[in-house]
């Protein structure tokens, strides 16, 4: 990671802004929503797909504003969040196939043959589902500490597992308060900052990320993940086709296990993992020097291959 980038994403991690002069913006019609997306940067494009589900892209700007300085970064509001929005929110109209559509419908507004996409946690499982409709779009495929290939996430899931005895304690006891009625906004704040520091490995990043749990749609999330069982969402028959070049990035002290990853790697044929040590579920807050490296190594070596076969026709 160079210096430069490094305090580019230090200055707008610790303060909150961000150059919307260097940001492009507008609306791409899908199904039934306007998707609302951001542009940052030039060059080659990439799509990022924050995680959820029932998540807007806000959260993501930092990432998008330090990947702007190598390429294009694309940021978008999933359907019913943020400015995509919707009048009414059903299991008619928020299911996978709908929200990879919008996907597509953005990268056809957009003008583009070929995008690389960056799916991070759920957006890691949208973006497999993407690239199970639409392969012939993607360029590449990065996923960052994503909820993996299939639902084996479900076996697998123990929000509580990277906390320490007393996060433990205290989740546990805040998440009881709340179920036996108690609707205040201390109680509310208390169990989302204990549930953030499952997420981090440095725990002065929990309260970024609590602020970030707070934004959710929660009739969105039911929505989705009812969908995703409905559908028997499994993307390991489209890796297997896809070779490509994949990039698997994940924290070691991930909530999510390393073995959503292993099993991914397994899956995809030109497919390379990286696991972080002392890195939780966001590499770019506790370990943005080796996480921002690793993509950067690895578009590298896209372009690389994409020369190749340039020369090769």
């Amino acid at each position: 990671m160079t210096a430069k980038r490094s305090f580019v994403f230090s200055l707008f991690l610790l303060t909150g802004l961000f150059l919307d002069a260097q940001s492009k913006s507008g609306f791409a019609p899908s199904k039934g929503v306007n998707i609302y997306y951001e542009i940052y940067g030039s060059g080659t494009p990439m799509v990022i797909i924050n995680g959820g589900p029932g998540f807007n892209s806000k959260g993501f700007q930092a990432l998008a504003e330090s990947l702007s300085e190598d390429y294009q970064a694309i940021l978008y509001d999933q359907r019913g969040t943020g400015r995509s929005k919707m009048e009414k929110i059903t299991a008619d109209n928020m299911t996978m196939d709908l929200m990879a559509a919008d996907i597509e419908a953005l990268r056809i507004h957009l003008g583009l043959e070929q995008w690389t996409i960056l799916g991070h946690s759920f957006g890691g499982i949208l973006g497999n589902y993407y690239l199970s409709k639409y392969p012939a779009a993607v360029k590449a495929l990065i996923s960052s500490a994503s909820g993996g290939i299939d639902l084996g996430l479900l076996e697998d899931y123990d929000i509580t597992r990277m906390m320490t005895e007393t996060q433990r304690d205290s989740f546990i006891y805040w998440t009881e308060q709340l179920q036996a009625g108690d609707t205040t906004q201390t109680a509310q704040q208390q169990r989302r900052f204990f549930m953030a520091t499952a997420y981090v490995y440095d725990d002065q990043y929990a309260l970024q990320v609590a602020e970030r749990l707070a934004q959710g749609n929660m009739r969105i999330n039911q929505l989705i993940w009812q969908d995703l069982q409905r559908i028997g969402y499994d993307a390991k028959a489209a890796a297997s086709d896809f070779h490509k070049p994949v990039l698997i990035v994940q924290g070691k002290e991930d909530v999510i296990i390393p073995q959503i990853g292993e099993r991914a790697h397994q899956a995809f044929p030109n497919s390379t993992l990286v696991l972080i040590p002392e890195c939780g579920h966001y590499g770019w807050l506790d370990q943005p020097g080796v996480y921002f490296d690793a993509i950067h190594n690895f578009m590298e070596a896209v372009a690389q291959r994409t020369r190749i076969e340039g020369f090769k026709k």
